[in-house]
């Protein structure tokens, strides 16, 4: 690991204050914030402004779950992020999505043709940071506008993320 998590006795109040809208006070330490969070640590400015944003992401996007799960897991396969695939694996089996639609995603293809458009845009957002035309109009004929909005800032934010971790050589746990 390039940044390790950062170690018990460098933890204080203002890096324990960086993580309060995401973990609970219980959770604020080494051991109850996981390898990202606690390499994150380092920075608590920076991981507090991103644990803002995240809290957005992972809890107050108008974005259907499962959706969201989709665009998540379609990021990690892209970006070759072992933490964010591992880490969210649970969660997209929580909310329908089954082992085939899994082994689906990471090929690219999946049956459904809204879910085909949600793995056509995370693919297109990254490889032209931008959605086409096509994809937009096929987006908007089933989601909202906010909801677009977040598929964008969803895909955006785990490619920041999967980019951090894989440099700073974060492993799941």
């Amino acid at each position: 690991m390039r940044l390790p998590p950062l170690p018990a006795d460098e933890w204080n109040d203002r890096t324990r204050e960086a993580f309060k809208a995401l973990l609970p006070r219980s959770a604020r330490n080494p051991e109850g914030a996981g390898t990202a969070m606690s390499t994150l640590a380092r920075h608590p400015d920076l991981a507090e402004a991103y644990v803002t944003f995240g809290v957005h992401l992972n809890f107050r996007s108008t974005l259907p779950a499962r959706l969201k799960e989709l665009v998540i897991l379609r990021v990690a396969v892209r970006r070759k992020s072992a933490y964010i695939w591992t880490h969210h694996l649970a969660g997209a089996a929580a909310v329908g999505l089954s082992g085939a639609d899994i082994d689906s995603l990471r090929a690219g293809s999946l049956p459904d043709v809204h879910d085909q458009t949600i793995i056509e845009a995370v693919d297109e957002l990254d490889e032209l940071s931008a959605v086409s035309d096509r994809t937009w109009s096929a987006l908007c004929g089933y989601l909202t506008e906010q909801q677009c909005m977040d598929l964008v800032f969803t895909a955006g934010g785990y490619m920041l993320l999967a980019m951090a971790y894989n440099t700073f050589g974060v492993q799941p746990e």
